[in-house]
């Protein structure tokens, strides 16, 4: 359940950005002008208060002259992920209000951070032969933070929502509006129903309803997404074929920098394309993923291995798993045991730090909507928490394609709540205001006027699609290491130099030739760089199916640039008929 953060998206004006300094009110991330940072000293445990703990923040103030007295009030998902560093994005979403991004108590930006890199490793390690032991780790990473006094049973869902409700208190403001996506959707219900009367508004973002048994729900919503993508049967043949016969993958141990070969299953890749799925762009190019691996096309599992690693150090799995094994792991059953490696690993974890379980939460009972599209919120045991109501407006959005947070169990329990309104974005996935414009717009609409309708469509178009892509995993090689391209490079110089040097001595032949190349070279440029600018995770799939014509333009450069030796047999067109020769064999034996 970790939201991948994608700090390159960018509204139509990006704000005016002050580097990360020190001294008082400084920030540890780049931040808009006109916005502080600071810590909320509070007890480590409400029912042990000796021992005090600092939950960071940071503070924008609006510049504009309708300036609402009521802010945004931030956090983002995980449990474990950072929250300010968003602080500039979403200050253009609301630039007449305050901007408010509280961390969770202990992630990257308070104070202690509960990093446990020994889980992070054990969990990588479970594509090693043979697995690590992550109980071990767990042990060693829950012995390390004794040491530093840390008491893992404070940080919780309910610590972190009195942290919410203090921060309003310490900073003034009579009432403010809350913004949750994923996990601190319930952190933000928790707080609209502790803190009525400072809660104007709250907008829930992939909602993770607490009835929902999030572990035992996995695999479901795992093949429910790829039903719904029309790649069903692909993903199970994909599957079957590397359960049957594991790959053997190069990546690289991003908390060790060194390389290692992991091998992968079905069960495998798909535990991890359940977390990669909460990116959009991802998202987006999945059925010809696994239409590609289906067939055989194992090259493309390096990107998702790489993506393991790059996902245990997003987060503090310290933090990750201390929320987890209290608020959300004893209320799965785990029967049958799940496949995903991942979902193991945290009830490893759990096993191992034998945590005491949340205390239920009482709530004012509901009445489902008639009319409503789905059956009942699916509970667990009877002693799992219930999300307390609350009586301010709530806006709840889902995507479409969000096998973490689907709307299959997002929408009927947001049709519970009094008064809250539940919209889905059909091509968008998990965090749906991250990638969407016309979330981001709906958002800002409902906020400024929490009471009433959305009287017209959103003005902000759908997102172009990235188009037929013919399946390479070279384009990702060559982003490892560019000097593999240097053939297209050395190609591209040879036609230009043929072509002036053809246009300058009147030889015909070798200046269509050279033309012919860079028109070969400009055309690929162009349509790998609309691509990017549209989805740069499809580069890791593949390159838009239109290479495959343009081919033909390259063939037709070099049988012009051989034909030239007809009447040119001095080495610069010798030189330029064996590049061209050669390119071709690297173009079809290893970039197609």
């Amino acid at each position: 359940m970790i939201i991948r953060v994608v700090l390159a998206l960018a509204l139509s004006v990006p704000p005016v950005m002050t580097p990360a300094n020190t001294g008082p009110g400084a920030c540890p991330v780049p931040m808009p002008e006109r916005t502080n940072c600071g810590f909320l000293e509070v007890p480590e445990r409400r029912d042990a208060p000796e021992r005090k703990i600092e939950v960071g923040y940071a503070v924008h103030v609006s510049t504009s002259a309708n300036r609402k007295p009521d802010p945004i009030v931030y956090m983002s998902g995980g449990p474990g992920s950072a929250s300010m560093q968003l602080t500039g994005f979403l200050s253009q979403m609301f630039p007449d209000r305050d901007v408010v991004a509280i961390e969770q108590r202990g992630s990257r930006y308070s104070r202690p951070v509960l990093s446990c890199p020994e889980t992070a490793q054990a969990m990588l390690g479970q594509l090693r032969q043979p697995p690590a032991d992550i109980a071990d780790a767990a042990n060693r990473c829950r012995e390390r933070l004794r040491e530093q006094g840390v008491d893992l049973r404070g940080y919780n869902t309910k610590e972190i929502t009195a942290d919410v409700i203090a921060l309003r208190e310490k900073l003034g403001y009579a009432s403010w509006n809350l913004f949750g996506v994923s996990y601190s959707t319930r952190v933000m219900m928790d707080v609209a129903a502790a803190d009525p009367g400072g809660v104007r508004s709250v907008v829930l973002d992939s909602y993770l309803p607490q009835s929902v048994t999030w572990y035992d729900d996995a695999d479901r919503n795992l093949s429910d997404t790829m039903a719904g993508m029309g790649v069903k049967e692909p993903f199970e043949a994909m599957v079957a074929r590397l359960n049957r016969t594991p790959a053997r993958v190069p990546t690289t141990d991003p908390l060790l920098g060194r390389e290692f070969t992991a091998l992968m299953s079905g069960d495998d890749v798909a535990a991890v394309l359940m977390e990669g799925l909460q990116d959009a762009q991802l998202s987006e190019v999945t059925p010809t993923l696994v239409r590609a691996l289906a067939t055989g096309h194992d090259e493309l599992l390096r990107p998702l291995a790489d993506a393991v690693g790059q996902g245990l150090v997003s987060h503090e799995f310290g933090l990750y798993h201390a929320v987890q094994c209290q608020d959300e792991v004893p209320f799965n059953t785990f029967t049958p045991k799940s496949r995903f490696f991942t979902v193991n690993g945290d009830k490893a974890v759990c096993d191992a730090w034998r945590l005491p379980q949340a205390t239920p939460v009482p709530a004012e009972s509901a009445p489902v909507p008639t009319g409503a599209e789905s059956a009942p919120v699916p509970t667990s045991a009877e002693s799992a928490p219930v999300r307390a109501a609350t009586k301010a407006p709530v806006y709840v959005i889902g995507g479409e394609k969000d096998p973490t947070t689907p709307p299959r169990t997002a929408e009927p329990a947001a049709r519970v709540i009094p008064g809250a309104r539940f919209e889905r974005f059909p091509r968008a996935a998990h965090a749906v205001f991250l990638f969407d414009a016309c979330a981001r717009e709906r958002i800002a609409e409902f906020v400024g006027d929490p009471a009433a309708t959305f009287a017209k469509p959103c003005s902000h178009p759908p997102a172009r699609g990235v188009g037929a892509l013919h399946v390479t995993g070279r384009p990702y090689q060559i982003s490892l290491s560019p000097w593999l391209a240097a053939p297209f490079a050395l190609f591209a110089l040879v036609c230009l130099f043929q072509l002036v040097r053809g246009a300058l001595k009147g030889r015909s032949l070798a200046a269509f030739g050279g033309l012919a190349g860079v028109a070969f070279c400009g055309l690929i440029t162009e349509s790998v760089y609309t691509l990017v600018s549209t989805n740069e995770t499809a580069l890791a799939v593949g390159v838009p199916a239109l290479a495959e014509p343009y081919t033909w333009i390259a063939v037709a450069s070099a049988v012009l640039t051989a034909a030239a030796l007809l009447y040119d047999r001095k080495w610069p067109q010798i030189a330029a008929t064996a590049i061209s020769g050669g390119f071709l064999v690297w173009w079809f034996t290893w970039f197609l």
